[in-house]
């Protein structure tokens, strides 16, 4: 397949290693990986604090970088921006668009998807080769439960990573205190719900806690690493490109697991 790299911004910006880590497992597992220069932010921050009117230019930027029909699918490592793509952009195009942008959002959406469905339900495969010795612990972050719902996709990609302990997170559904602006507008009632998360984490000794969205990792590995409790974080993407080769891996070190 060719396959298009939406990165989103958290990660281009702060995460690069794990858009790296992406293309490494697609095109291992023999597929073609494009990343499109024009792509722009998807609009969520913009669209969830109230300023919807401006972020059609975002939509409009997304459908034409990506409405190519070359792309076989369209990836990103993000459940969040995901989410926002497919449930919400073909509602700021109806109400703040034209019926022409109507069509062509409504022709790409379909072709988007998160990492983890993308590996699961489109190529079929949960096996990826993937190696990491390591005692993990996955958190499925709130929009790729209740928006996507992903399900157990990712927990049937880990379970197939050869020398893993894969432990299961007490409490995994429960959010961990992040959402994005809401962070910062309750600090008092984000800083809870994290301590509750990081107790979880840490009932379950995990060296690792891995993710599908990096801004939930950032949060919860910014706990732990000021309480230096000595647990690292990975998305997802990076456990399943590493492998046994650490000429193969795509982050700087493959071997150290390091908080966020």
């Amino acid at each position: 397949m060719k396959i298009a790299l939406f990165i989103t911004c958290f990660n281009d910006t702060m995460f690069p290693d794990t858009g790296r880590a992406v293309v490494s497992l697609l095109e291992r597992l023999g597929h073609t990986v494009e990343f499109p220069q024009a792509q722009a932010c998807c609009g969520q921050m913009h669209f969830n604090t109230g300023y919807r009117p401006e972020t059609l230019p975002m939509v409009r930027r997304f459908a034409d970088v990506f409405e190519r029909q070359e792309y076989d699918a369209v990836v990103a490592p993000s459940g969040s921006c995901v989410g926002m793509v497919r449930d919400y952009h073909h509602v700021v195009a109806r109400q703040y668009g034209d019926s022409a942008l109507v069509e062509r959002v409504e022709a790409v959406t379909p072709r988007v998807y998160e990492l983890s469905e993308l590996l699961v339900d489109v190529l079929g495969v949960t096996d990826v080769g993937a190696y990491f010795p390591h005692r993990v612990t996955y958190h499925p972050t709130c929009h790729s439960l209740r928006m996507l719902r992903v399900g157990d996709r990712p927990l049937q990609l880990l379970r197939a990573v050869k020398g893993i302990d894969l432990v299961e997170l007490p409490a995994a559904d429960s959010c961990c205190g992040f959402g994005g602006t809401f962070a910062l507008k309750n600090p008092d009632t984000s800083n809870a719900m994290l301590a509750d998360k990081m107790r979880a984490v840490l009932d379950t000794r995990a060296d690792v806690l891995t993710a599908g969205d990096n801004s939930c990792l950032m949060h919860i590995g910014g706990g732990l690493n000021r309480l230096r409790t000595g647990v690292g974080t990975r998305h997802l993407a990076e456990i399943l490109a590493s492998t046994e080769d650490p000429t193969e891996d795509p982050t700087e070190d493959p071997t150290e697991v390091t908080g966020r």
